[in-house]
């Protein structure tokens, strides 16, 4: 019977140590699970192409120019941040939507404009965009920048401006590193389909985020204008 009492007594007092241990133990796998996983995660962000957008592919013309009679816009998404989240850009009028293209971190499209004012827009968890005034015969500069969303990236579509007071200009070196470290891209021949079959929401976004574009206040939409004279020759 005593014998039965002592090693009782042990059990007691080894067991909810060998618990905690093990659950501090599991802990610290967990912990060391999740580090790998962030680096890894990281390491694919950093090595992803720059054509890794789905419905893309490199394009065909890398030294696009402006067609006769067309501006041209070259939309770029300089960053590798949000990179598991694709960004589509549209020409966005009241009436009717262009797609132009699905951009990943460090892709650039180039644009076929016709001149005159147009309404771009760029899709994420959100939609947002940017007016333009466009001569024909220029080469015009826009960026998407991602930012954190709820569930998943949003982004902004900024216009590059001449003058070097602003922000985002053609002589920043920001500017020019972001052009010449990222990859032209183009539609692939799958790109249309997933446009007609994500059309409807699309237009939904759109609509939805149109009505708090159209009240925005006045100095912060001329931030988000594209002027005729931001263009420069090919």
């Amino acid at each position: 019977m005593a014998e039965w009492a002592s090693r009782h007594r042990l059990i007691q007092l080894t067991l909810p140590n060998a618990v905690g241990d093990s659950i501090n133990q599991g802990k610290y796998m967990m912990k060391k699970m999740l580090a790998r996983a962030g680096v890894l995660l990281l390491i694919a962000g950093m090595a992803l192409p720059a054509f890794a957008a789905k419905h893309m592919q490199p394009a065909k013309d890398q030294d696009p120019k402006p067609a006769p009679g067309k501006a041209l816009l070259v939309i770029a998404r300089p960053s590798s941040y949000g990179a598991a989240i694709m960004s589509s850009v549209y020409d966005a009028p009241d009436t009717g939507t262009e797609f132009i293209g699905i951009l990943g971190g460090h892709d650039k499209i180039a644009y076929q404009a016709e001149p005159g004012k147009h309404r771009f827009m760029v899709i994420g968890e959100n939609a947002d965009f940017m007016d333009a005034d466009l001569e024909a015969g220029k080469v015009y500069y826009a960026v998407v920048r991602a930012r954190p969303g709820m569930w998943k990236a949003r982004f902004s579509l900024l216009p590059i401006h001449a003058k070097s007071a602003d922000k985002y200009n053609l002589e920043s070196p920001d500017f020019k590193d972001w052009v010449k470290n990222s990859g032209w891209i183009e539609q692939d021949p799958t790109a249309q389909a997933w446009y007609a079959e994500s059309k409807a929401d699309i237009e939904e976004k759109k609509a939805d985020y149109l009505k708090k574009w159209n009240v925005m206040a006045p100095n912060d939409r001329a931030e988000l204008y594209l002027h005729a004279e931001d263009g420069t020759a090919p």
